[in-house]
Protein backbone atom coordinates (compact mmCIF):
# COMPACT_ATOMS: atom_id res chain seq x y z
CA UNK A 1 0.00 0.00 0.00
CA UNK A 2 1.44 3.33 -1.11
CA UNK A 3 0.53 6.42 0.92
CA UNK A 4 1.15 9.88 -0.51
CA UNK A 5 1.42 12.98 1.69
CA UNK A 6 0.12 15.61 -0.69
CA UNK A 7 1.00 19.28 -0.94
CA UNK A 8 -1.58 21.60 0.64
CA UNK A 9 -2.92 23.74 -2.19
CA UNK A 10 -5.84 25.55 -0.62
CA UNK A 11 -5.50 29.31 -0.18
CA UNK A 12 -4.72 30.72 2.34
CA UNK A 13 -1.83 28.24 2.67
CA UNK A 14 -1.85 25.66 5.44
CA UNK A 15 1.50 24.37 6.72
CA UNK A 16 0.21 21.26 8.51
CA UNK A 17 0.78 17.63 7.49
CA UNK A 18 -1.15 14.45 8.28
CA UNK A 19 2.07 12.59 9.14
CA UNK A 20 5.24 14.17 10.50
CA UNK A 21 8.63 12.68 9.58
CA UNK A 22 8.67 10.91 12.94
CA UNK A 23 5.25 9.36 12.37
CA UNK A 24 6.27 8.30 8.86
CA UNK A 25 9.15 6.39 10.45
CA UNK A 26 6.75 4.89 12.98
CA UNK A 27 4.40 3.66 10.26
CA UNK A 28 7.20 2.20 8.16
CA UNK A 29 8.69 0.42 11.18
CA UNK A 30 5.38 -1.15 12.20
CA UNK A 31 4.02 -1.95 8.75
CA UNK A 32 6.71 -3.26 6.37
CA UNK A 33 4.10 -3.49 3.59
CA UNK A 34 3.55 0.27 3.72
CA UNK A 35 5.32 2.76 1.47
CA UNK A 36 5.18 6.50 2.08
CA UNK A 37 5.99 9.19 -0.46
CA UNK A 38 5.93 12.92 0.23
CA UNK A 39 4.98 15.44 -2.44
CA UNK A 40 7.45 18.31 -2.38
CA UNK A 41 6.13 21.46 -0.74
CA UNK A 42 7.58 24.95 -0.25
CA UNK A 43 5.30 25.74 2.71
CA UNK A 44 4.96 22.60 4.82
CA UNK A 45 6.20 23.06 8.41
CA UNK A 46 8.43 19.99 7.95
CA UNK A 47 10.75 20.67 5.02
CA UNK A 48 11.49 18.20 2.25
CA UNK A 49 14.98 17.83 3.70
CA UNK A 50 13.62 16.80 7.10
CA UNK A 51 11.53 14.07 5.51
CA UNK A 52 14.50 12.88 3.48
CA UNK A 53 16.65 12.82 6.59
CA UNK A 54 14.03 10.59 8.19
CA UNK A 55 14.34 8.16 5.29
CA UNK A 56 11.08 9.16 3.60
CA UNK A 57 11.07 9.58 -0.18
CA UNK A 58 10.18 13.04 -1.52
CA UNK A 59 8.94 13.44 -5.11
CA UNK A 60 7.61 16.15 -7.40
CA UNK A 61 4.29 14.29 -7.53
CA UNK A 62 2.79 11.26 -5.83
CA UNK A 63 0.39 10.14 -8.55
CA UNK A 64 1.51 6.51 -8.22
CA UNK A 65 0.22 6.29 -4.64
CA UNK A 66 -3.03 4.55 -3.75
CA UNK A 67 -3.98 6.72 -0.77
CA UNK A 68 -3.60 10.50 -0.72
CA UNK A 69 -3.26 12.13 2.71
CA UNK A 70 -4.07 15.82 3.04
CA UNK A 71 -5.40 18.23 5.64
CA UNK A 72 -7.55 20.87 3.92
CA UNK A 73 -9.83 20.58 0.89
CA UNK A 74 -8.05 19.65 -2.32
CA UNK A 75 -8.81 22.07 -5.17
CA UNK A 76 -10.95 20.40 -7.83
CA UNK A 77 -8.28 20.79 -10.52
CA UNK A 78 -5.72 18.96 -8.37
CA UNK A 79 -7.89 15.89 -7.68
CA UNK A 80 -6.52 12.69 -9.26
CA UNK A 81 -9.26 10.29 -10.45
CA UNK A 82 -9.67 6.78 -9.04
CA UNK A 83 -7.70 7.42 -5.84
CA UNK A 84 -8.48 7.22 -2.14
CA UNK A 85 -8.29 10.64 -0.43
CA UNK A 86 -8.24 11.69 3.21
CA UNK A 87 -8.88 15.35 4.02
CA UNK A 88 -11.37 17.66 5.73
CA UNK A 89 -13.93 18.08 2.94
CA UNK A 90 -16.32 20.35 4.87
CA UNK A 91 -19.30 18.77 3.11
CA UNK A 92 -20.94 16.63 5.80
CA UNK A 93 -23.10 19.57 6.94
CA UNK A 94 -24.03 20.40 3.33
CA UNK A 95 -21.78 23.45 3.23
CA UNK A 96 -22.83 25.26 0.02
CA UNK A 97 -19.31 26.42 -0.83
CA UNK A 98 -18.07 22.84 -1.24
CA UNK A 99 -20.95 21.30 -3.19
CA UNK A 100 -18.94 21.40 -6.43
CA UNK A 101 -16.02 19.71 -4.68
CA UNK A 102 -18.16 16.74 -3.64
CA UNK A 103 -19.64 16.55 -7.12
CA UNK A 104 -16.16 16.45 -8.62
CA UNK A 105 -15.11 13.71 -6.19
CA UNK A 106 -18.04 11.58 -7.37
CA UNK A 107 -17.40 12.33 -11.03
CA UNK A 108 -13.73 11.38 -10.70
CA UNK A 109 -14.59 8.10 -8.94
CA UNK A 110 -12.62 9.11 -5.86
CA UNK A 111 -13.03 7.25 -2.57
CA UNK A 112 -13.27 10.04 -0.01
CA UNK A 113 -12.57 9.59 3.68
CA UNK A 114 -13.23 12.70 5.76
CA UNK A 115 -11.06 13.18 8.85
CA UNK A 116 -14.08 14.59 10.67
CA UNK A 117 -15.92 11.27 10.56
CA UNK A 118 -13.08 8.96 11.53
CA UNK A 119 -14.72 7.57 14.65
CA UNK A 120 -14.93 4.59 16.96
CA UNK A 121 -18.13 2.47 17.10
CA UNK A 122 -19.60 4.90 19.66
CA UNK A 123 -19.23 7.80 17.25
CA UNK A 124 -16.36 9.46 19.11
CA UNK A 125 -13.78 11.14 16.88
CA UNK A 126 -10.37 9.51 16.78
CA UNK A 127 -8.30 12.10 14.93
CA UNK A 128 -8.77 15.84 15.36
CA UNK A 129 -7.02 19.18 15.73
CA UNK A 130 -9.44 20.38 18.43
CA UNK A 131 -6.91 20.48 21.26
CA UNK A 132 -4.68 22.79 19.25
CA UNK A 133 -7.61 25.02 18.30
CA UNK A 134 -8.23 25.43 22.03
CA UNK A 135 -4.57 26.14 22.77
CA UNK A 136 -4.20 28.80 20.07
CA UNK A 137 -7.69 30.18 20.68
CA UNK A 138 -6.96 30.90 24.33
CA UNK A 139 -3.65 32.55 23.43
CA UNK A 140 -5.31 34.67 20.75
CA UNK A 141 -8.02 35.64 23.21
CA UNK A 142 -5.48 37.03 25.66
CA UNK A 143 -3.76 38.80 22.78
CA UNK A 144 -7.12 40.34 21.86
CA UNK A 145 -7.70 41.47 25.45
CA UNK A 146 -4.32 43.17 25.59
CA UNK A 147 -4.86 44.97 22.29
CA UNK A 148 -8.39 46.10 23.11
CA UNK A 149 -7.34 47.75 26.35
CA UNK A 150 -3.80 48.72 25.28
CA UNK A 151 -2.19 46.99 28.27
CA UNK A 152 0.09 44.49 26.50
CA UNK A 153 0.94 43.39 22.97
CA UNK A 154 1.54 39.68 22.50
CA UNK A 155 3.20 38.47 19.28
CA UNK A 156 0.99 36.57 16.83
CA UNK A 157 0.83 32.84 17.52
CA UNK A 158 1.89 32.02 13.97
CA UNK A 159 5.28 33.70 14.62
CA UNK A 160 6.06 31.36 17.53
CA UNK A 161 7.46 27.85 17.25
CA UNK A 162 5.28 25.75 19.53
CA UNK A 163 2.90 25.63 22.49
CA UNK A 164 5.70 26.23 24.98
CA UNK A 165 6.62 29.44 23.18
CA UNK A 166 2.99 30.59 23.51
CA UNK A 167 3.06 29.77 27.21
CA UNK A 168 6.33 31.65 27.67
CA UNK A 169 4.73 34.78 26.21
CA UNK A 170 1.57 34.45 28.30
CA UNK A 171 3.59 34.12 31.49
CA UNK A 172 5.12 37.55 30.86
CA UNK A 173 1.84 39.48 30.94
CA UNK A 174 0.06 40.97 33.93
CA UNK A 175 -3.72 40.73 33.91
CA UNK A 176 -6.11 42.93 35.87
CA UNK A 177 -8.50 41.21 38.27
CA UNK A 178 -10.82 39.94 35.56
CA UNK A 179 -13.19 36.98 35.38
CA UNK A 180 -12.61 34.58 32.51
CA UNK A 181 -15.29 32.10 31.44
CA UNK A 182 -14.50 28.96 29.45
CA UNK A 183 -17.29 26.80 27.96
CA UNK A 184 -16.68 23.20 26.96
CA UNK A 185 -14.85 20.25 28.46
CA UNK A 186 -13.94 18.37 25.30
CA UNK A 187 -10.74 18.55 23.26
CA UNK A 188 -11.18 22.25 22.48
CA UNK A 189 -12.18 23.39 25.95
CA UNK A 190 -9.49 21.37 27.66
CA UNK A 191 -6.90 22.64 25.18
CA UNK A 192 -7.77 26.17 26.28
CA UNK A 193 -7.66 25.09 29.92
CA UNK A 194 -4.06 23.91 29.43
CA UNK A 195 -3.10 27.49 28.68
CA UNK A 196 -5.00 28.94 31.64
CA UNK A 197 -3.33 26.45 33.94
CA UNK A 198 0.08 27.22 32.44
CA UNK A 199 -0.51 30.86 33.35
CA UNK A 200 -1.17 29.72 36.93
CA UNK A 201 -4.59 31.35 36.93
CA UNK A 202 -6.88 30.34 39.75
CA UNK A 203 -9.88 28.20 38.83
CA UNK A 204 -13.06 28.86 40.78
CA UNK A 205 -16.35 26.97 40.91
CA UNK A 206 -19.62 28.25 39.50
CA UNK A 207 -21.12 29.53 42.76
CA UNK A 208 -17.96 31.46 43.63
CA UNK A 209 -17.64 32.84 40.10
CA UNK A 210 -21.20 34.11 40.05
CA UNK A 211 -21.31 35.61 43.53
CA UNK A 212 -17.83 36.73 44.59
CA UNK A 213 -15.27 39.37 43.64
CA UNK A 214 -11.58 38.50 43.60
CA UNK A 215 -8.30 40.34 44.03
CA UNK A 216 -6.72 38.33 41.22
CA UNK A 217 -7.74 37.13 37.72
CA UNK A 218 -9.76 33.91 37.91
CA UNK A 219 -11.47 31.55 35.51
CA UNK A 220 -14.38 29.14 35.56
CA UNK A 221 -14.85 26.22 33.16
CA UNK A 222 -18.45 25.18 32.57
CA UNK A 223 -20.22 22.56 30.51
CA UNK A 224 -23.63 22.23 28.88
CA UNK A 225 -25.58 21.44 32.05
CA UNK A 226 -24.39 24.70 33.61
CA UNK A 227 -25.28 27.06 30.77
CA UNK A 228 -28.57 25.35 29.82
CA UNK A 229 -31.63 24.34 31.80
CA UNK A 230 -34.76 22.38 31.01
CA UNK A 231 -37.76 24.44 29.93
CA UNK A 232 -40.06 22.42 32.18
CA UNK A 233 -38.00 23.17 35.28
CA UNK A 234 -36.95 19.57 35.86
CA UNK A 235 -33.35 18.83 36.71
CA UNK A 236 -31.48 18.07 33.52
CA UNK A 237 -28.07 16.60 32.86
CA UNK A 238 -25.54 16.58 30.06
CA UNK A 239 -26.72 13.29 28.60
CA UNK A 240 -30.33 14.43 28.54
CA UNK A 241 -29.32 17.75 26.99
CA UNK A 242 -27.50 16.12 24.09
CA UNK A 243 -30.37 13.68 23.56
CA UNK A 244 -33.12 16.31 23.79
CA UNK A 245 -31.61 19.76 23.12
CA UNK A 246 -34.98 21.19 22.07
CA UNK A 247 -36.23 20.69 25.65
CA UNK A 248 -33.67 23.18 26.98
CA UNK A 249 -33.20 26.93 27.11
CA UNK A 250 -30.09 28.97 27.79
CA UNK A 251 -29.03 29.70 31.35
CA UNK A 252 -25.93 31.59 30.20
CA UNK A 253 -26.90 35.19 30.93
CA UNK A 254 -26.09 34.83 34.63
CA UNK A 255 -22.47 34.27 33.53
CA UNK A 256 -22.56 37.15 31.03
CA UNK A 257 -23.42 39.52 33.89
CA UNK A 258 -20.09 38.90 35.63
CA UNK A 259 -17.68 37.86 32.83
CA UNK A 260 -15.03 40.12 31.31
CA UNK A 261 -13.43 37.67 28.86
CA UNK A 262 -15.21 34.66 27.36
CA UNK A 263 -13.55 31.67 25.61
CA UNK A 264 -16.08 29.62 23.63
CA UNK A 265 -14.79 26.06 23.33
CA UNK A 266 -18.06 24.12 23.43
CA UNK A 267 -19.69 21.81 20.89
CA UNK A 268 -22.92 23.15 19.42
CA UNK A 269 -25.44 20.60 18.16
CA UNK A 270 -28.53 21.01 16.00
CA UNK A 271 -31.53 22.08 17.99
CA UNK A 272 -29.58 23.42 20.95
CA UNK A 273 -30.38 26.92 22.25
CA UNK A 274 -28.06 29.86 21.69
CA UNK A 275 -25.81 30.63 24.62
CA UNK A 276 -26.69 34.28 24.19
CA UNK A 277 -28.57 36.23 21.56
CA UNK A 278 -28.00 39.63 19.99
CA UNK A 279 -30.74 40.96 22.22
CA UNK A 280 -28.88 39.64 25.25
CA UNK A 281 -25.76 41.51 24.11
CA UNK A 282 -27.76 44.77 24.10
CA UNK A 283 -28.72 44.38 27.74
CA UNK A 284 -27.15 46.83 30.17
CA UNK A 285 -26.09 43.95 32.42
CA UNK A 286 -24.20 42.15 29.64
CA UNK A 287 -20.58 42.62 30.73
CA UNK A 288 -18.51 40.55 28.26
CA UNK A 289 -16.15 42.74 26.23
CA UNK A 290 -13.76 40.16 24.75
CA UNK A 291 -14.79 36.89 23.08
CA UNK A 292 -12.42 34.22 21.80
CA UNK A 293 -14.86 32.10 19.79
CA UNK A 294 -12.84 28.97 19.16
CA UNK A 295 -15.93 27.00 18.10
CA UNK A 296 -16.72 29.71 15.51
CA UNK A 297 -20.30 28.97 14.47
CA UNK A 298 -21.28 32.00 12.43
CA UNK A 299 -24.57 33.69 13.44
CA UNK A 300 -24.90 30.86 15.91
CA UNK A 301 -24.91 30.23 19.64
CA UNK A 302 -22.40 33.01 20.33
CA UNK A 303 -24.49 35.63 18.59
CA UNK A 304 -21.79 38.30 18.46
CA UNK A 305 -19.77 36.14 16.05
CA UNK A 306 -21.10 37.55 12.80
CA UNK A 307 -18.27 36.37 10.57
CA UNK A 308 -15.09 34.30 10.75
CA UNK A 309 -11.85 36.21 11.09
CA UNK A 310 -8.50 35.23 9.60
CA UNK A 311 -4.99 34.57 10.80
CA UNK A 312 -3.91 37.71 8.96
CA UNK A 313 -6.70 39.84 10.48
CA UNK A 314 -7.91 37.95 13.57
CA UNK A 315 -9.92 40.55 15.50
CA UNK A 316 -12.99 42.61 14.76
CA UNK A 317 -15.41 44.60 16.86
CA UNK A 318 -19.12 43.94 17.30
CA UNK A 319 -21.41 46.88 18.00
CA UNK A 320 -24.25 45.43 20.09
CA UNK A 321 -26.59 48.34 19.34
CA UNK A 322 -26.37 48.29 15.53
CA UNK A 323 -25.43 44.57 15.38
CA UNK A 324 -22.68 45.43 12.92
CA UNK A 325 -18.91 45.30 12.72
CA UNK A 326 -16.91 48.14 14.19
CA UNK A 327 -13.43 48.95 15.50
CA UNK A 328 -12.76 46.47 18.30
CA UNK A 329 -10.98 49.19 20.31
CA UNK A 330 -14.20 51.20 20.53
CA UNK A 331 -15.13 51.27 24.24
CA UNK A 332 -18.67 50.08 23.47
CA UNK A 333 -17.55 47.31 21.12
CA UNK A 334 -17.19 43.65 21.99
CA UNK A 335 -13.85 42.45 20.64
CA UNK A 336 -14.27 39.19 18.70
CA UNK A 337 -11.51 36.71 17.82
CA UNK A 338 -13.10 34.08 15.57
CA UNK A 339 -10.32 32.58 13.45
CA UNK A 340 -11.77 29.41 11.92
CA UNK A 341 -8.49 27.54 11.30
CA UNK A 342 -6.63 28.13 14.57
CA UNK A 343 -4.51 24.93 14.52
CA UNK A 344 -2.82 26.23 11.37
CA UNK A 345 -1.11 28.81 13.60
CA UNK A 346 0.65 26.01 15.48
CA UNK A 347 1.44 23.69 12.56
CA UNK A 348 4.31 21.74 14.11
CA UNK A 349 2.57 20.73 17.34
CA UNK A 350 -0.78 20.24 15.58
CA UNK A 351 0.76 17.96 12.95
CA UNK A 352 2.63 15.94 15.55
CA UNK A 353 -0.51 15.35 17.62
CA UNK A 354 -2.75 14.62 14.66
CA UNK A 355 -0.20 12.24 13.10
CA UNK A 356 0.15 10.25 16.31
CA UNK A 357 -3.59 9.62 16.34
CA UNK A 358 -3.76 8.92 12.60
CA UNK A 359 -0.96 6.34 12.67
CA UNK A 360 -2.47 4.72 15.76
CA UNK A 361 -6.09 4.46 14.60
CA UNK A 362 -6.25 4.74 10.81
CA UNK A 363 -3.13 3.24 9.26
CA UNK A 364 -3.61 -0.20 10.93
CA UNK A 365 -7.07 -0.46 9.34
CA UNK A 366 -5.43 -0.82 5.93
CA UNK A 367 -3.56 -3.91 7.10
CA UNK A 368 -5.99 -5.66 9.47
CA UNK A 369 -8.98 -5.89 7.15
CA UNK A 370 -10.54 -2.84 8.81
CA UNK A 371 -11.63 -5.09 11.66
CA UNK A 372 -12.89 -2.16 13.74
CA UNK A 373 -14.80 -0.50 10.89
CA UNK A 374 -12.68 2.67 10.98
CA UNK A 375 -12.50 2.99 7.20
CA UNK A 376 -16.05 1.86 6.60
CA UNK A 377 -17.50 4.57 8.85
CA UNK A 378 -15.35 7.32 7.32
CA UNK A 379 -15.86 6.29 3.65
CA UNK A 380 -18.16 8.91 2.16
CA UNK A 381 -17.97 7.95 -1.51
CA UNK A 382 -17.26 4.76 -3.43
CA UNK A 383 -17.63 3.75 -7.09
CA UNK A 384 -18.85 7.20 -8.03
CA UNK A 385 -21.68 7.19 -5.48
CA UNK A 386 -22.32 8.26 -1.90
CA UNK A 387 -22.07 5.39 0.55
CA UNK A 388 -25.25 4.49 2.44
CA UNK A 389 -24.05 6.23 5.60
CA UNK A 390 -23.80 9.53 3.70
CA UNK A 391 -26.73 9.10 1.32
CA UNK A 392 -28.41 12.02 3.12
CA UNK A 393 -26.08 14.25 1.07
CA UNK A 394 -27.69 13.25 -2.26
CA UNK A 395 -30.05 16.23 -2.37
CA UNK A 396 -27.08 18.48 -1.56
CA UNK A 397 -25.13 16.99 -4.47
CA UNK A 398 -28.17 17.36 -6.75
CA UNK A 399 -28.58 21.01 -5.74
CA UNK A 400 -32.04 20.50 -4.27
Amino acid sequence: MKFGIIQERKNPPDRRAVLSPTECQNVLNHFPEAEIYVETSPIRVFTDLVYKSAGVAVHQNVEDCNVMLGVKEVPIGALIPNKKYFFFSHTIKKQPYNRDLLRAILEKNIELYDHEVITNPKGQRLVAFGRYAGIVGAYNGFRTYGLKYGIFNLPKAETLRDQQALIDELQKIRLPNIKILLTGKGRVGNGSKEMLEAMHLREVQVDEYLSQDFDEPVYCQIDAEEYNKRKDGDLGNKGDFFANPEEYKSNFFRFAKVTDFYIAGHFYGDGAPYLYTREDAKHEDFKIKVVADVSCDIDGPVATTIKPSTIADPIYGYDPVSETETDFRNPEAIAIMAVDNLPAELPRDASNGFGEAFSKHVIPAFFNGDKDGILKRARMTSNGKLTSRYSYLQDYVDGR
